[in-house]
C-alpha cells in the first residue's frame, strides 16, 4: 500500500500539491474553456496496491483537472450558480479539515454557529426572529422539509400524527401554479404525490399565479387541508407571485403557504421588505439557497420556517444514543441527515467578511448585467429577447427560428467555451437562459460574451 494509512506526515506535501492545484485552477479559470469538453472518465483500474501522492496528483492533474467546468467563474451563466467567494472557498476548506458532524449541541462550537448563521439570514432578508430552521444540501432538501412540514401540519388538523402513523386516511391538496422541479420531486418523496398537484393557471406571459384562479380552486377544493406552494422568483422567469394575496387566501382557508425562494430573496436585499419579496414574512416555511447569490461552495441551502414544533414533530430521532437534555432541539431532530458536515461556516465566513454591503453590492452588478444583455438581445439582428424577468435571467432564442435551431445553438455556444448557459422552455418554445449569479462577472465577460454569440449565430 503506497499511500499509508496513518500519513498526517505527509501533511506539507498534500498542502503544496493542493496549493498547486487550487493557484493553477483558479488563474486559469477566465481562460479555459467554461464547460469541460471530454466528461468521459479515465481508463483507470482499480489498484491492489495503491498509488503515490506524486501519481495519484499526476492523474489527477492529466485526466481530471482540463475536463472540470469552471463553474466558479464569471462566465459559468447555466442554472443558477454562484461561484464560490475567496472567504467561502477558504472556509470551505476548514469545514473539510476541521470534519465537524453538526447534528448535536454537545462537545463543539460548530452547532451554536449555525444557530448563529441562521439567525443572521433572517435579519439580512428582514424576516421576523419568529423564524428558526437550519441548514441543508440545498434547494431540494429544503423543499422537500416544506412538503414534510406541510403535510404534518395537515395531519394536524385531522387529528393524524403523519409522522407517527403515516399518511394513510390523510385528505390534503396541494396548489401550485409554477414549481420547481425541486419541488415536484420533494411531493412525490413526502408522499403526496406529484400527479396530485393542483396546477392553478398563471397571470398572462408570465409564470407568476393568477390570484383569482387560486382563489376558485381552492373554494372549490373540498380536501379537509390545503397546502399552497408560492415562488419568489420562478426558475424559468424569475417572475415573482403576490404573497400578500396568497397569504389572504391561505388564511381563510387555513392552508400552509410555502414560499420556494431559493434565490429570488436575494431581491430582497436590493429593494428591502417592500419589494417583490412582499409578504414573504408571512409564509409558513421558505426555502432559500446559499450556494446561489450567497456565492458559497455548493451544497448549501436553507430551511426556515415559523413552526419549529411541526419540523421537530417531523424529524424527531427517538434513538437512546442521541438524546438530549437541552431545551432547544438538535439538528439531527430538525432535518433529513443524522450526520451533517458543518456546511454553516462558509456562510458564517461569509456574512462576517463581506457584510450586507458586499452581498447587496454583487447581487446588484448581477442585475444590471442581466438588463445589460436583456437589451444587447432586444436589439440584436440576429438574436430574439424572449423574456425578461428584471432579476437575474435573460432567455432568448435565435430569431425567426424553430426549437431544433435553438437546440443547435445552445449546444454551439456551450462547445465554444467562453460562456455556458443552460436550456429552458417558455409558454410552449425552447428558449436558451443566462443566470448571472457570480460575484466575478465584469463588464469584460459581458463583452465576451456578446462577441462569442455574435460569431456562433453566424457560423451557425
Amino acid at each position: 500500500m503506497k499511500a499509508a494509512l496513518n500519513a498526517w506526515h505527509e501533511l506539507p506535501q498534500l498542502l503544496s500539491a493542493f496549493s498547486e492545484l487550487a493557484t493553477a485552477f483558479i488563474e486559469s479559470s477566465k481562460n479555459r474553456p467554461v464547460a469541460g469538453q471530454n466528461i468521459a472518465p479515465p481508463e483507470l483500474c482499480l489498484s491492489d496496491s495503491g498509488m503515490t501522492i506524486e501519481q495519484l496528483v499526476k492523474q489527477f492533474s492529466e485526466h481530471i483537472v482540463p475536463n472540470l467546468s469552471v463553474s466558479t467563474g464569471p462566465r459559468y451563466w447555466g442554472f443558477v450558480t454562484g461561484g464560490a467567494t475567496p472567504i467561502a472557498t477558504f472556509a470551505d476548506w476548514l469545514v473539510s479539515t476541521y470534519d465537524q458532524n453538526v447534528s448535536k449541541g454537545d462537545g463543539s462550537i460548530a452547532t451554536n454557529i449555525e444557530r448563529q448563521t441562521i439567525r443572521w439570514l433572517t435579519e439580512l432578508f428582514e424576516l421576523p426572529s419568529s423564524f428558526d430552521g437550519l441548514f441543508t444540501t440545498g434547494a431540494t432538501a429544503a423543499n422537500y422539509l416544506g412538503a414534510v412540514v406541510a403535510r404534518q401540519f395537515a395531519g394536524h388538523q385531522q387529528g393524524i400524527n403523519v409522522a407517527e402513523d403515516g399518511v394513510f386516511g390523510l385528505d390534503v391538496a396541494v396548489f401550485c401554479a409554477t414549481p420547481h422541479a425541486s419541488m415536484l420531486k420533494a411531493l412525490g418523496l413526502a408522499g403526496l404525490g406529484r400527479n396530485q398537484l393542483i396546477r392553478i393557471k398563471t397571470q398572462p406571459n408570465n409564470e407568476a399565479t393568477d390570484i383569482r384562479a387560486l382563489e376558485l380552486a381552492l373554494d372549490n377544493s373540498q380536501a379537509k387541508s390545503k397546502i399552497v406552494i408560492a415562488s419568489a422568483a420562478t426558475v424559468t422567469g424569475t417572475d415573482f407571485d403576490d404573497l400578500i394575496q396568497i397569504r389572504a387566501l391561505c388564511d381563510k382557508h387555513q392552508a400552509w403557504l410555502h414560499v420556494d425562494a431559493a434565490f429570488g430573496i436575494f431581491e430582497r436585499i436590493i429593494n428591502g421588505a417592500n419589494g417583490r419579496t412582499k409578504g414573504i414574512e408571512l409564509a409558513d416555511s421558505i426555502t432559500l439557497d446559499a450556494h446561489k447569490w450567497l456565492n458559497v461552495p455548493y451544497d448549501c441551502g436553507v430551511f426556515l420556517t415559523r413552526h419549529l414544533d411541526y419540523l421537530v414533530a417531523s424529524c424527531d430521532v427517538p434513538a437512546p444514543y442521541l438524546v438530549t437534555s437541552k431545551c432547544e432541539p438538535d439538528f439531527f431532530s430538525m432535518g433529513v441527515e443524522n450526520s451533517r458536515r458543518f456546511r454553516a461556516l462558509p456562510v458564517w465566513m461569509s456574512l462576517l467578511a463581506y457584510g450586507k454591503q458586499g452581498i447587496r453590492q454583487w447581487v446588484g452588478k448581477n442585475i444590471d448585467q442581466a438588463q445589460q444583455l436583456a437589451d444587447w438581445f432586444a436589439c440584436s439582428p440576429d438574436y430574439e429577447l424572449v423574456y425578461y424577468g428584471k432579476l437575474n435571467v435573460v432567455l432568448f432564442k435565435p430569431k425567426g427560428q424553430d426549437d431544433s435551431a435553438t437546440k443547435r445553438l445552445l449546444q454551439a455556444i456551450n462547445a465554444d467555451g467562453r460562456i455556458f448557459v443552460s436550456p429552458g422552455s417558455w409558454q410552449g418554445q425552447k428558449v436558451i437562459r443566462a443566470a448571472l449569479s457570480n460575484w466575478q462577472t465584469e463588464q469584460v465577460d459581458l463583452d465576451i460574451a456578446k462577441s462569442a454569440l455574435t460569431e456562433i449565430i453566424k457560423a451557425l
